[in-house]
């Protein structure tokens, strides 16, 4: 069965935050206008959570009035500390009102929008009594690191250091609320030290690896990130524009028009090779755009594994194989530089401004980017485009992100929704 009910832990402090956001409690921290809660609610409403307890404690009034007033349409019920008990004692207390076997676990000042029916799914194929949602990290210091077995059981919990790779603790888990509740646990208690890293090596605890979107407002740097990064989130994704022939499309080149080289380059016309049906989508585009663009970064030539004239060469014979289709490209803009620092390396928008620069009427608010990276898409969104993502090399990119307002598998996708 579909898991329908969470705790909502509510009750943090925001002592990190008091430069930013004074007197309310962390999840009642104003974000792009509306609390960071409710966000936290609405992710979780809209994957079929319709029964939430609120583990509440500090300004718990100002959690309550809010609740009164906009949350009129949903069950829920509060789970009220008299004194600071931990996360784990506000757990354990709020699960006395819980009426589901298994339950969604949510820290209220974190937002990780997993996919709940697939952690949950986790949780029961391996009759679990804990499921935690992992979210993969980079070069990081503010957490510490789960390890995992092959069957995804939970081997360790490394102290908080730098580490370049490592799966964190997302805060949200599946949790057996009978097995939980029996065990031999202070009224007062972490949730984090005292349970999951006192039994993980005695108990069924498995961890389940998501790659999706993660914004913690414990600081103030990512608190100030996330006003304009969630409202993003959550309209994701953005309507397509109504575009007319004014609008410009800025297009990659490499796993958007034709197959990329997996750490390498497309080094002459022999090998490339475009994908099926790009040639199709180009004949789509030539009437709706005004301005058709390729923007690619080209290090391959910095590097000296290919020329300068092979490049040209398959910029031509590409332009040639596209009108020949009944296509066009306006102009093709590449960057051979190896410095990311370059200003025409993507994701730095020179390119950009050069296309501007030779076809004046360009406006970027009325631009398309189409990408298959991230850097694409922060190259897109720096110039103030809307853009698209192709899942066609790097599939496992989180959706929803900030930079992507809506993705595709492929090109003609495109132009066939344009």
């Amino acid at each position: 069965m579909p898991i329908r009910e969470a705790i909502i832990l509510a009750g943090g402090l925001g002592t990190r935050l008091r430069s930013v956001v004074s007197d309310l409690p962390k999840c009642m921290a104003p974000v792009a206008g509306k609390p960071f809660l409710h966000y936290v609610i609405e992710q979780l409403t809209r994957q079929g959570i319709d029964k939430f307890i609120f583990a509440v404690g500090y300004k718990s009034g100002a959690i309550e009035a809010w609740l009164n007033a906009n949350l009129s349409t949903i069950s829920y019920q509060l789970s009220t500390e008299t004194e600071p008990l931990g996360t784990g004692g506000a757990i354990k207390l709020a699960c006395e009102k819980a009426t589901e076997k298994n339950i969604v676990i949510i820290n209220g000042d974190t937002f990780f929008n997993v996919n709940i029916a697939e952690l949950s799914a986790h949780h029961t194929k391996h009759n679990a009594d804990c499921t935690l949602a992992l979210k993969p990290m980079k070069n990081f210091d503010r957490y510490g690191v789960v390890e995992l077995n092959d069957d995804t059981s939970i081997i360790s919990f490394k102290e908080k250091k730098f580490y370049e790779n490592g799966f964190i603790n997302g805060g949200i888990y599946i949790l057996n609320i009978a097995r939980f509740s029996n065990e031999p646990l202070p009224d007062k208690f972490s949730f984090e030290k005292d349970y999951l890293e006192k039994f993980y090596s005695k108990r069924k605890f498995y961890g389940l690896t998501q790659h999706q979107y993660f914004i913690d407002i414990g600081i103030p740097e990512d608190y100030k990130r996330a006003q304009t990064e969630l409202a993003q989130i959550m309209s994701y994704p953005k309507p397509l524009p109504a575009i007319d022939n004014s609008w410009t499309l800025f297009l990659d080149r490499d796993g958007v028009l034709n197959h990329e080289k997996h750490m390498d380059y497309i080094r002459s016309w022999e090998e490339f090779k475009f994908y099926d049906g790009v040639l199709e989508a180009i004949k789509i585009f030539n009437p709706k755009f005004q301005h058709i663009v390729v923007v690619t970064n080209q290090k391959g030539v910095g590097k000296g594994w290919m020329t300068l004239q092979s490049l040209l060469n398959i910029n031509h014979q590409m332009t040639d194989a596209v009108e020949t289709a009944g296509g066009r490209i306006d102009s093709i803009y590449f960057c051979t530089d190896l410095e990311e620092s370059s200003p025409n390396r993507k994701p730095n928008t020179g390119m950009g401004l050069q296309a501007q620069k030779d076809f004046p009427n360009i406006d970027f608010s009325k631009s398309i980017m189409i990408g298959n990276t991230l850097s694409d898409m922060e190259f897109g969104k720096g110039l103030g485009m809307f853009t698209i993502f192709l899942k066609t090399t790097r599939p496992e990119t989180p959706v929803p992100h900030p930079f992507i307002d809506r993705a595709y598998n492929d090109l003609l996708s495109v132009a066939k929704a344009l």
